[in-house]
């Protein structure tokens, strides 16, 4: 009998359309001779599963099963791959826990955790050789005050954020005191990332996306890191996904201490935040210092065969098909 897989995608928010796209380079890489997949799409108005044949069969969300033909499908795993709320902030696991359905991302409350930009620096502040940018943060009761709130305590330039997002929608940097105003509003109204903002002072350095997961036998696997370098001012949306706007070095060219002590934080970080499954981390090195500054963590990383993860993936001699197996077969429990 083949393990049944629901690969999850769709979503709430304007992530879907990533989550659409990585979830369709997954399906074609997973070995279709181990594995029965069943992609999943998640939205605001229904969960659904598409046969061959274009028809459209419900999820009954009591059990997440499937009636097809009469015959009842019981999922073994969910392979989350869905950008944004509900599938990376933590609801679908808290559901998926409750109905006994083993995932291949981190947990409920990591994910719930890891959403929250201001909240995860607080718990990795603390590890050594890692370094955190000067930062504050501003729920919505400080919306009015804001402008104020931040020049009291921060210096320019800065980067502007929604605390509870990705693809860096809303994102912006800040290079004078007249552009903190729309900066924070386009950070506040960011669609589906909260009413919080992250405001933090800006580091001039290299940046970096380096994943990592726990494999079937339970060791954690570091994958080549990739260095990213953008001829926009940073890395934001349009440089994501517009081709030709940014280069992807992989593997990063850096030095061997480096590369050991890059590989040792990113260890640390998945460990101290308890993450389960594939998550990739995002950092600096300081221009003058070459210390380390934690920007992020993303718990479900971007699959398209352009990401970050699939390139460090084959930089590391693996195969996407072998990788993904490795991450269904962790997250089904130990016969």
């Amino acid at each position: 009998m083949k393990t049944k897989v629901a690969l999850i995608t769709g979503g709430y928010t304007g992530e879907s359309e990533i989550s659409y796209k990585s979830s369709a380079f997954v399906y074609s890489q997973i070995d279709k001779e181990k594995y029965d997949v069943y992609v999943i799409d998640i939205t605001v108005a229904d969960w659904t599963y598409t046969d061959d044949a274009g028809q459209k069969h419900t999820i009954n969300r009591e059990d997440f099963s499937l009636s097809i033909q009469g015959e009842q499908v019981k999922f073994d795993v969910a392979f989350i791959i869905l950008h944004g709320t509900p599938g990376e902030d933590g609801r679908l696991q808290g559901y998926f826990d409750m109905i006994g359905l083993p995932y291949t991302s981190c947990g409920a409350l990591t994910s719930a955790l890891t959403m929250n930009k201001g909240y995860t620096k607080a718990i990795i502040q603390d590890i050594p050789n890692l370094n955190v940018a000067q930062s504050v943060l501003l729920f919505d009761v400080d919306r009015a005050n804001g402008e104020a709130m931040v020049q009291q305590k921060l210096k320019l330039p800065l980067f502007v954020k929604p605390n509870a997002g990705g693809s860096s929608i809303g994102m912006n940097k800040v290079n004078a005191w007249s552009e903190l105003g729309k900066a924070l509003d386009e950070a506040y109204d960011a669609e589906g990332t909260g009413q919080q903002v992250l405001v933090e002072e800006f580091v001039s350095g290299r940046e970096f996306s380096q994943g990592i997961y726990r494999d079937s036998q339970g060791e954690l696997q570091v994958l080549p890191a990739t260095e990213v370098i953008t001829t926009r001012e940073f890395f934001d949306y349009i440089a994501k996904y517009t081709p030709g706007l940014t280069q992807e070095i992989t593997p990063a060219d850096l030095r061997p201490e480096q590369k050991e002590q890059a590989d040792a934080l990113v260890r640390e970080i998945y460990i101290r935040l308890n993450c389960k499954g594939m998550v990739r981390v995002d950092f600096f090195i300081q221009k003058d210092t070459e210390d380390f500054y934690f920007i992020e963590i993303n718990t479900i990383p971007g699959q398209t065969a352009q990401s970050f993860i699939p390139q460090q993936v084959r930089a590391s001699g693996r195969t996407e098909t072998a990788f993904y197996g490795e991450l269904i077969e962790a997250a089904l429990p130990k016969r």
